[in-house]
């Protein structure tokens, strides 16, 4: 009987796959606090590339984490945002932050 991860219906690994990635979390934490355009985010994920952070924010507003707006202005502007869904996950991120800081050893 094959077990794997692949082929598990499990709720916390769909959970995972969905936040997964090197930045994900880390730009769900970014944009936890208020709506941001691409270069503020940039800014404070600064170890990431142009290329990637695009990608990233992508895939997170194509999952619905995300929302991304544009202002007919000009310059042209574009903030993104979490959505209600996002949202939802915040309590989640912050548990698992707490529990990092509570059972994880730092060097």
């Amino acid at each position: 009987m094959e077990n794997t991860l692949k082929h598990a219906n499990c709720p916390a690994i769909e959970t995972i796959a969905l936040i997964g990635g090197r930045w994900k979390v880390t730009i769900l934490h970014v944009l936890s606090k208020r709506a941001r355009r691409f270069g503020e985010i940039n800014v404070r994920v600064p170890a990431i590339s142009r290329k990637v952070l695009t990608e990233q924010l992508r895939e997170l507003e194509a999952d619905g984490l995300i929302s991304r707006k544009e202002y007919k202005e000009l310059p042209p502007r574009v903030e993104y945002a979490l959505t209600a869904y996002g949202e939802s996950l915040c309590p989640l991120l912050a548990y698992i932050s707490a529990w990092n800081k509570e059972n994880v050893q730092h060097d």
